[in-house]
């Protein structure tokens, strides 16, 4: 089977292969979305949206050019229209994509495409959504099927990564994290990911986020149960993978999950923990999650730079503030991170001020600030904390 018979039904229409087609009009798109961005999620909205129109005009791409510009209009406007039922934004979509695939096909300046656009309310929305609570979310975690499925949930709602760039994660992204002994794995997120899956870094912005410790435990837990039942993870695995039983273990460890099967985990595991609006809970609902806890206070009362909490996201500080914004120093970004309120009981939340506070003292040297506390309480059980702080009590 070649390369073309595995493409998508409108890129064979279409006759693309890689960023190149038979067709001069739709090279013409392609070679405008490679000045732009070359994004393999644009190049694939772009071409479906033309598919589709192709279909609804009953013309080849290379025939819709040569029509007259006030038929062009009214025909684009028409598709528009049809697509009015589903959302308003989706229509607009629509019309910027055509406007763009027969501007560069000669539709500009005097012939320019005069078309109207839909009004879309700012909280419009065509699928309701639920934004689970934190204590939710750890009722959904320990409602879960698998111990990979309770992990990627505290790490969704940990890290806020997307459904796409959660499961584009590789083992050798975290590998070197997971040896370390990190209580805060720092997960990267990278342009190559793409390769995986085309929307797995938004816009190509490349950043880094962290799970908390309550996912970092149930990482470990998970891979220590995959390495029992598939053997070695190999680096250029899928972090996690496939639990599909009708394909044999040597391909399942290989197989990354689809977006429908990390819808259907997330909706099962709410729908578990009695969620009365589970059917409303979809993974992008526990990004949004996480953005709340970076709003929330921080565990020492103060509140997290809002430069710090955009990168976190994965967003582009506003202006010059990006360029100048220091994410080069991973630890700091990590200490910053612990203070977020993840942990559910106070007690946890004291504990981790605590090691905040330690990691502060020894910032920039090579001591571990957790060894530091475990020696301490290790001292302080024996006894031998308080004589050397007494030392006149111990003569006596």
């Amino acid at each position: 089977m070649t390369q073309v018979d595995k493409q998508p039904a409108h890129y064979k229409f279409l006759a693309v292969e890689n960023w190149n087609s038979d067709y001069r009009s739709v090279n013409n798109l392609l070679l405008y979305l490679t000045r732009k961005t070359k994004s393999e999620g644009s190049k694939r909205l772009y071409l479906w949206h033309l598919y589709k129109f192709c279909q609804y005009a009953g013309k080849k791409p290379n025939e819709l050019i040569t029509l007259r510009r006030d038929r062009v209009e009214n025909v684009v406007q028409e598709y528009a229209d049809s697509l009015m039922p589903a959302s308003p934004r989706y229509s607009n979509l629509a019309v910027a994509i055509l406007k763009a695939f027969f501007s560069v096909n000669g539709f500009k300046r005097a012939r320019a495409l005069e078309l109207e656009t839909y009004h879309a309310p700012r909280r419009f929305r065509i699928r309701p959504e639920y934004i689970p609570t934190k204590s939710e979310i750890y009722g959904m975690a320990d409602s879960a099927c698998s111990l990979r499925d309770r992990a990627m949930i505290l790490t969704m709602y940990s890290t806020g990564l997307r459904n796409s760039t959660l499961r584009a994660i590789l083992f050798r992204d975290i590998a070197e994290e997971l040896n370390r002994g990190n209580s805060n794995i720092m997960i990267p997120v990278y342009e190559q990911m793409k390769e995986a899956d085309p929307g797995a870094c938004k816009g190509g912005i490349p950043y880094y986020t962290f799970t908390c410790d309550e996912a970092t435990q149930a990482l470990r837990l998970y891979l220590k149960e995959r390495e029992e039942n598939f053997g070695n993870i190999e680096g250029a695995e899928p972090l996690f993978c496939s639990e599909y039983n009708q394909i044999c273990k040597t391909d399942r460890k290989k197989k990354p999950l689809t977006p429908r099967q990390l819808q259907i985990i997330v909706k099962s595991a709410a729908k578990r923990s009695g969620m009365s609006q589970w059917e409303q809970v979809h993974p992008h609902c526990l990004r949004k999650s996480f953005e709340t806890v970076l709003h929330s206070q921080l565990i020492d009362g103060s509140n997290m730079d809002v430069k710090v909490q955009e990168f976190l996201m994965g967003h582009i500080l506003p202006g010059s503030q990006d360029t100048y914004f220091d994410s080069s120093k991973v630890e700091k970004m990590r200490i910053l991170y612990s203070k977020l309120r993840f942990g559910r009981t106070t007690v946890e939340n004291k504990f981790k001020v605590l090691k905040a506070a330690v990691a502060r003292a020894f910032e920039d040297t090579d001591i571990d600030p957790e060894q530091v506390i475990e020696e301490y309480v290790k001292l302080k059980h024996t006894g031998t904390f308080d004589r050397l702080k007494h030392p006149q009590a111990t003569a006596r």
